[in-house]
């Protein structure tokens, strides 16, 4: 679809502050973007072949969503820390190995997805990022959980499918996360420290297809307290 077949949707996003140009097999942010830098609300780009993103792209200081899921990205921008009021941003899907020093400063962050891409670390920008409320770093190449988890204040946390065998000693010390989902990675039994079980706020712990029966997880200490935690979300569920 060229560019005059987009026209509508460049009207639509002048009075509504929301562009939707998903599939549209884009390899860069058309100019007709770039004039509503200063209007849109909601940015969605997905499914598109955009290689990198534009420094330029701190201009869009409304935005609230941006939605890069499915492109060619290898890189985020320092410049998307301009982007103050940005709450959830999707980049999915992508070739991305590491994120600016500057996402730290994103501090109305709420939702980031990161899933499916080639990161071999534990982001340590998303720590200290007091608004987070849902962390997806699933089918990436991540080998450890690291300390200054204490900082840490997603309240869901997702690292299935990576490489994971070392859980940081203060993980239970996350002041509000309760649901880690960390599914077909390297752990042993030895690993899942009895205060993780036993101290933290987690009611919901997936570990399946690590390297012991999820039953065995029975043995470790302070497994009576998260059954307690998990039984009691169930009851507020119905």
């Amino acid at each position: 679809m060229g560019n005059s077949g987009l026209k509508q949707h460049y009207e639509t996003a002048a009075k509504t502050g929301v562009l939707q140009l998903a599939e549209h097999k884009l390899r860069e942010i058309p100019p007709e973007v770039h004039n509503l830098s200063e209007i849109l609300r909601n940015l969605d780009l997905s499914k598109n072949r955009l290689p990198h993103l534009p420094d330029d792209i701190s201009k869009f200081k409304q935005l609230k969503q941006l939605k890069l899921e499915s492109n060619r990205l290898e890189t985020v921008p320092e410049s998307l820390s301009n982007l103050k009021k940005l709450e959830l941003l999707n980049v999915a899907d992508n070739s991305i190995g590491s994120l600016p020093k500057s996402l730290m400063s994103m501090t109305n962050l709420k939702q980031i997805y990161l899933n499916n891409n080639k990161l071999k670390h534990f982001p340590l920008e998303l720590i200290g990022l007091h608004n987070l409320e849902v962390v997806d770093l699933s089918y990436n190449k991540i080998t450890e959980i690291p300390p200054g988890m204490s900082k840490f204040y997603a309240v869901e946390l997702n690292l299935s499918q990576n490489e994971i065998s070392v859980l940081s000693e203060d993980l239970h010390e996350a002041p509000k996360l309760k649901i880690l989902r960390l599914e077909e990675n390297c752990l042993s039994l030895e690993a899942i420290n009895p205060s993780l079980l036993r101290d933290s706020k987690i009611h919901t712990l997936n570990l399946d297809g690590n390297l012991f029966e999820v039953k065995q997880l029975a043995s470790v200490e302070g497994y009576n307290e998260y059954t307690e935690r998990y039984t009691a979300m169930k009851k507020k569920m119905f």
